[in-house]
């Protein structure tokens, strides 16, 4: 029996692209599902298909207020994830990471819940150590046009292990890295989406900078059992833990990937490199090997045919 049965689980940000996931797979998993949703980037179509779940239930709030409910676990994974969607309001950005982590740790420490903070590898910023060690504390612009996010990141694991050290709340941080997969927005201005809907579109393929910087891509699934397992861990392992795929691919390396795979004659076109967009990113996750006894099993040619036939039936409206 899985250890989430019967359980009522609540997962902020549940209409999201990761959390309407996580949702489907705890619902296979036995559990009471209770997903919230303020809908500033998540969507009731990622939803859709549990919404007649008698398991399942969608309640639309904002993290930023208190909310007074009964459940045995929660996922925190509220707040909008892209640099298109953080950055159109900074200010609610931070106050969704820090007011939301006030608001859920509260909760769970009122209904003594286990609690999962999902953190980010931003936390790490424009790193200066190769690959991201949970022990590395990272080299972040405090003030950039990234900050509301990194930064309210960061304030939010220090709420999670202030709230376990001064309530003994059971806690569990897991540090996510880039991510893709069906369900994603296509104008969320995330490389992956952004290079696959530009490629079937037969657009011209935006590469920022001179296309040299690196990041690691995981499939939404192994994203999602990574969750679980943590949740599942025994509560002397809060984390932080890193998740992410450290398969390490320059944005070149991607765009020909993504123009091979479709066939396309898309051209690649160079920008300007936003302001502190890392040169970097590749996680260690010998933590979560040890730990959790997890691993990423999608390679990345096989997720990105998965995000791609879900873009390609999405434009052509016949998802």
């Amino acid at each position: 029996m899985s250890r989430f049965s019967g359980k009522r689980v609540l997962v902020t940000g549940g209409a999201g692209f990761l959390g309407s996931h996580l949702c489907e797979r705890l619902l296979a998993e036995g559990a009471d599902v209770l997903c919230v949703d303020n809908f500033f980037t998540g969507n009731k179509r990622n939803i859709l298909n549990l919404l007649d779940h008698p398991f399942f239930e969608l309640l639309r709030h904002d993290v930023t207020f208190p909310l007074y409910v009964e459940v045995d676990e929660i996922f925190n994974l509220a707040c909008p994830a892209s640099p298109i969607h953080y950055q159109f309001d900074p200010v609610q950005t931070t106050k969704t990471s820090v007011h939301g982590a006030i608001n859920m740790l509260g909760l769970a420490k009122r209904v003594r819940a286990r609690i999962m903070q999902a953190s980010t590898s931003e936390v790490y910023g424009d790193p200066q150590v190769h690959p991201q060690r949970e022990d590395y504390w990272g080299h972040v612009n405090i003030i950039g046009p990234r900050s509301c996010y990194d930064e309210g990141k960061r304030c939010a694991e220090t709420l999670f292990f202030d709230y376990h050290r001064q309530h003994r709340l059971r806690i569990k941080v897991a540090r996510i890295f880039n991510t893709y997969g069906p369900r994603m927005h296509p104008d969320d201005g995330r490389v992956v989406s952004n290079f696959v809907v530009q490629a079937l579109r037969g657009n011209p393929i935006t590469v920022y900078g001179d296309g040299n910087q690196t990041r690691s891509f995981c499939y939404v699934d192994d994203m999602v059992e990574g969750f679980l397992r943590l949740m599942r861990s025994d509560d002397d392992f809060l984390g932080p833990v890193n998740l992410g795929n450290p398969g390490e691919f320059s944005m070149l390396e991607l765009a020909s990937k993504v123009v091979e795979l479709i066939g396309s004659r898309s051209p690649i076109i160079f920008e300007p490199l936003p302001t502190d967009d890392p040169k970097q990113r590749r996680p260690d996750i010998g933590l979560a090997k040890e730990r959790l006894d997890w691993q990423p099993t999608v390679a990345l040619d096989e997720g990105l045919r998965r995000t791609i036939d879900y873009f390609d039936k999405e434009l052509s409206g016949k998802a």
